[in-house]
């Protein structure tokens, strides 16, 4: 398998993983069969629309491969007919939509050094790609976007975009490095959740009263 063969491969099955994902949040909801396809569509192409528009690759990716298209259709719609089978299993959801992060955040990178940007805009366009789509998907389920909370998932891109980097200085086969960075991802995820490691979040406290000189 060539590289090119390789990244297509990645792109399907992020593409599938993050599709299942968004139906299944969306059947949650109790939306219709529309209203599944949409966010189904929504979190699968939403990260690397953003990413394309940024690089100002015009049409987005999505746009010249109808295979993902079609992809992203049959995902939806066999996750509508078999997703009260699917959901006996407890983590299903929360796999698919780690498995996506971890794929499409390495698509994202790749894009990214296609156009010789520095690492740091790299492993950005990257957390972008991996996370933007379940961003506009809660922002239409009127959730508060797990990225903006303080479980770790964005920092799960870019510890495995660090990883690459990394990996790629040494002699490891590059599409090697690419499989162990998202498995790291996804690692991460699974480990997070587990045992709950978060980022610090600063809040207000409940009882905090605006002071009234009136």
């Amino acid at each position: 398998m060539n590289h090119h063969q390789f990244l297509s491969l990645i792109e399907i099955l992020g593409t599938f993983s993050f599709a299942v994902s968004g139906a299944f949040f969306a059947m949650e909801k109790r939306l219709d069969p529309f209203g599944v396809l949409i966010l189904s569509f929504v979190t699968a192409i939403g990260g690397g629309t953003i990413r394309d528009m940024l690089l100002g690759e015009f049409p987005v990716a999505w746009m010249q491969n109808e295979t993902l298209i079609l992809l992203i259709f049959f995902s939806a719609v066999g996750t509508m007919f078999f997703g009260s089978w699917l959901r006996k299993i407890n983590t299903t959801l929360f796999l698919f939509d780690a498995m996506g992060l971890g794929l499409f955040t390495i698509m994202g990178i790749e894009k990214a050094l296609v156009h010789d940007l520095s690492m740091e805009v790299c492993i950005a366009l990257g957390t972008v790609t991996g996370c933007f789509g379940g961003v506009i998907r809660d922002v239409l389920l009127n959730n508060v976007p797990l990225v903006f909370r303080k479980e770790i998932y964005a920092m799960a891109s870019i510890a495995g975009g660090i990883l690459y980097f990394l990996l790629r200085e040494s002699p490891i086969d590059n599409d090697v490095a690419k499989i162990i960075c998202i498995l790291l991802i996804i690692l991460v995820r699974i480990l997070a959740v587990r045992f709950k490691w978060s980022l610090p979040a600063f809040y207000l406290k409940k009882n905090l009263r605006v002071r009234n000189d009136g």
